[in-house]
């Protein structure tokens, strides 16, 4: 049996991609980051980064062990865009913020790029602690409602099926089983009632207005904040300096096909000044936002290569599974948090591959999906 992703070929999103560089060539050579600031502030402080802007970092339980903050003067308060994950140890940092940067003014509004835990982690609490509403893409906001409530009981099967499917065999997809329903366990209860923010909306900060932007592919509608008056783009996770971000296909939603929303998506920031401040969710404040943009589309273009060569190495015997995929792209060891981004990583460059034609998608006598080279495909 052959399946194609249920949206094509009606309606189907294509983006232009860059021509293939040569084999082995790097994007993460091909692209410096103009680092904009030497070093970052310590946890529990700020540092200006722009008149009434100011970068905190605070600790993750993850490889990647940081999240960059934001916090925006707002006439006689202040408004925070993202909070951190749900610890101790960045209550006791946020404490120590509060203490230090806050001059006696209350914060007043929190804004939350995206759902994820180290974004969205903390709204609950401070919303609570400082009677401040909380402004946030509706379906960031529906999705982590969703997820904080979900117990593995009626999740468990779609993930264990999902998984199989991509190739999960023996511990692997046992880790799948504990893993499921886990997101409520790093946020503090999601507020009930949001005031709702999309792509375009013009909000006042103080004295400047910030332009969401919104992303996709990372996740469903992440919103990013440009400010004309001072040169500065809030990135979140959808453009880092140093890192790709994740675009991944995830149980929910099996058949979609993100990275070509993320790629598409990329698009809206590229009318943006050359000369933007990039403030992102990792690593550090940089310029070269347009260099980056490309950069990205290139290195993407490597890994559709590099997802298909897979296939077409295992096309003799039957096609690819997407672990195998994942072997083929990530030649590195991988603790069990970084496997489940790098399958879903996997899958979202197959489903991309499908949608351009070059790989098509069969399923074997175990429930296993098999990608092979596409007919005609060189």
């Amino acid at each position: 049996m052959r399946d194609r992703l249920a949206r094509a070929p009606v309606g189907v999103v294509t983006v232009n991609i860059p021509p293939r560089r040569p084999s082995g060539a790097q994007s993460s050579v091909a692209f410096r980051p103009d680092y904009a600031f030497d070093g970052e502030p310590p946890t529990g402080d700020t540092r200006e980064v722009a008149p009434g802007v100011r970068w905190l970092r605070m600790p993750l339980p993850f490889k990647l062990n940081h999240i960059n903050l934001w916090m925006l003067e707002d006439g006689d308060g202040w408004t925070l865009v993202d909070t951190g994950i749900n610890t101790d140890e960045t209550r006791d940092a946020w404490d120590s913020v509060f203490a230090r940067t806050l001059g006696g003014r209350p914060v007043t509004r929190i804004i939350v790029t995206h759902f994820h835990p180290d974004h969205v982690g903390l709204a609950g609490w401070l919303a609570e602690r400082f009677k401040a509403p909380l402004w946030m893409p509706y379906t960031e906001w529906a999705t982590g409602r969703m997820l904080s409530f979900e117990t593995g009981q009626t999740a468990g099967p779609v993930f264990h099926a999902f998984y199989k499917a991509a190739g999960f065999t023996g511990d692997r997809l046992a880790q799948v089983d504990r893993r499921v329903g886990r997101y409520g366990g790093n946020i503090a209860p999601i507020p009930a009632a949001i005031r709702r923010i999309a792509h375009g909306d013009e909000i006042a900060i103080g004295r400047h207005s910030w332009k969401v932007i919104e992303g996709n592919g990372h996740s469903p509608e992440h919103a990013c904040l440009y400010c004309a008056d001072l040169g500065v783009l809030i990135s979140g996770d959808q453009i880092l300096p140093k890192i790709s971000p994740n675009v991944s296909v995830w149980p929910q939603e099996p058949e979609a096909d993100p990275l070509a929303r993320f790629l598409d998506s990329l698009k809206r920031f590229k009318d943006l000044p050359a000369d933007t401040l990039v403030l992102p969710s990792h690593n550090w404040p940089f310029r070269g936002l347009l260099e980056r943009l490309d950069d990205l589309a290139a290195h993407h273009a490597e890994r559709l290569d590099a997802a298909q060569a897979a296939c077409a190495a295992r096309d003799a015997v039957g096609g690819a599974t997407a672990v195998d995929v994942l072997e083929h792209l990530f030649k590195r060891e991988m603790d069990t948090h970084q496997m489940f981004f790098a399958i879903g990583e996997s899958l979202a460059h197959l489903h991309y591959l499908m949608t351009l034609g070059r790989v098509r998608r069969e399923t074997d006598a175990l429930g296993v999906y098999r990608f092979r080279i596409a007919d005609g495909t060189a």
